[in-house]
């Protein structure tokens, strides 16, 4: 059976982020289906707008789009209308609920959510310290992290880290080799949550596998030798349980679920500190 597709318009006044997250969320679940994105960012003027038109004429299908200039948005509108595009604007039934309830109308402000406040400078600061923790640098810093990520080699650890900074979270890892102890520092760290990340061998291997065909390296090594890797996976399981550190088994979790999953465990961590 052939894969159909369509053509799928974004037209965003800031970064278009928020779109293509609920676009891609949406449209994975047709299968057989596939959009072809054509994105938009920083559409604030008549002149920007008019190369979205002509784009729209030229290649229909469904328009979302997140304009808070009303003249930006109804001349779009009239133009999907013109053409026979489907559209709608991603954000307008989340502003009318909010409206309703909070009692006040908004305030029109393309990309109010990326202005550089307080939570902005925190999250630039949270990577800067998730990058200079990276694979097991700086170790005596580890109780400034929020949460501290261990795991062996190939269990997703740095791109977890750096979601995780995104979010605001100053984070670090440590890799995990048998018959290498973790740093001692990380017995102290007590404000910081430690997470263990496993997955399973057969998983493990084929990661590392890919690795080395990347790299062009040889492929007859314990690196990626089944049992090696299973007793590799054992020890780190023995250790996060010796030290009641909680785990989480990435082998079928995409970066995103392993991350919310870390963020659920980093606010019941945070809440022994605020209680205290």
């Amino acid at each position: 059976m052939g894969r159909s597709y369509f053509h799928l318009h974004l037209v965003s006044d800031s970064t278009g982020e928020t779109l293509i997250a609920v676009a891609r969320a949406a449209t994975a679940q047709y299968e057989g289906v596939s959009a072809i994105e054509h994105v938009y960012p920083l559409v604030r003027s008549a002149r920007q707008l008019d190369r979205v038109l002509s784009e729209i004429d030229t290649a229909p299908g469904i328009v979302l789009y997140t304009l808070v200039d009303r003249d930006l948005a109804v001349r779009l509108e009239e133009k999907c209308r013109e053409v026979g595009c489907p559209h709608l604007s991603v954000l307008a039934p989340v502003h009318s609920l909010l409206e309703s309830y909070i009692g006040t109308a908004s305030t029109a402000r393309p990309g109010a959510q990326h202005m550089l406040n307080a939570e902005y400078f925190k999250r630039i600061d949270a990577m800067n310290f998730t990058l200079l923790h990276d694979d097991g640098q700086l170790p005596d810093d580890l109780d400034d992290a929020d949460v501290v990520l261990v795991g062996i080699s190939r269990t997703s650890k740095t791109p977890t880290s750096i979601y995780l900074a995104n979010r605001g979270l100053k984070t670090a890892n440590i890799p995990l080799v048998p018959g290498h102890p973790p740093p001692s520092r990380l017995d102290r760290a007590k404000r910081a949550l430690v997470v263990g990340l496993v997955a399973s061998p057969e998983r493990i291997v084929q990661i590392r596998q890919n690795r080395l065909l990347s790299l062009k390296a040889d492929e007859d090594t314990a690196y990626v030798d089944r049992e090696r890797v299973a007793e590799e996976v054992a020890f780190s399981r023995r250790l996060c349980a010796r030290n009641n550190w909680p785990m989480i088994d990435v082998t079928r979790r995409s970066i995103e679920e392993t991350a919310a999953a870390i963020v659920d465990l980093y606010r019941a961590h945070a809440m022994k500190f605020i209680a205290t």
